[in-house]
């Protein structure tokens, strides 16, 4: 399953802030009796549709209705299109709410601010555009993603990785080389 970053908020029973920057299984969120009786019902099934069915159900029992919802999914869309590469600010006066309002409703419903999201695309698209196969100009890739300077891609890149970028490029490129053919190949994140 793939959930948009505002997808899972009408199926949880906490706000999303809870589960954020920890792991979590879903034994945690639903209970481990429903996904005992879940994991039953799924495993008896006859086949993939029918499994996809039953979880489709057990998707719309749990949906409830969602404050917010739409301002969160529709500004997130927005953050979504631009790569990450939007003024806050702008999405908060486009919207007719407060930034504050804005980020406590993103806490709630996604667990982070449309700051932290807007950050997260922007990095994501910055390591999407890198190709381990040629020399990379880490200025032009800095500037073209919108970091001020070099040193700022190189603190978030820290952030998101806990490598440096030079160093990330190694490792992707030695997973490249030691795996060829794998799944990940083509995948920007390291594999280490």
């Amino acid at each position: 399953m793939h959930f948009k970053p505002w997808g899972l908020a009408p199926f949880l029973p906490m706000p999303a802030a809870e589960l954020c920057d920890r792991p979590v299984t879903v034994e945690q969120v639903w209970g481990r009796p429903a996904i005992a009786e879940l994991r039953d019902r799924l495993a008896t099934a006859d086949g993939p549709h029918e499994m996809l069915t039953l979880l489709e159900e057990e998707l719309m029992r749990r949906l409830c209705e969602t404050a917010g919802l739409g301002l969160v999914s529709h500004t997130s869309s927005v953050i979504a299109a631009t790569s990450g590469a939007v003024a806050i600010g702008d999405l908060s006066v486009a919207a007719g709410v407060s930034s504050t309002h804005l980020a406590q409703r993103f806490k709630e419903l996604i667990g982070v601010t449309p700051k932290r999201l807007a950050r997260t695309y922007r990095f994501a698209a910055t390591v999407f555009a890198i190709n381990p196969a040629v020399p990379i100009d880490w200025g032009d890739l800095a500037g073209g993603a919108g970091y001020f300077d070099q040193a700022h891609f190189g603190h978030e890149f820290r952030a998101f990785t806990g490598l440096t970028p030079t160093r990330y490029v190694e490792v992707r490129r030695r997973f490249l080389r030691e795996h060829p053919g794998h799944a990940l190949d083509g995948w920007p994140l390291p594999a280490d």
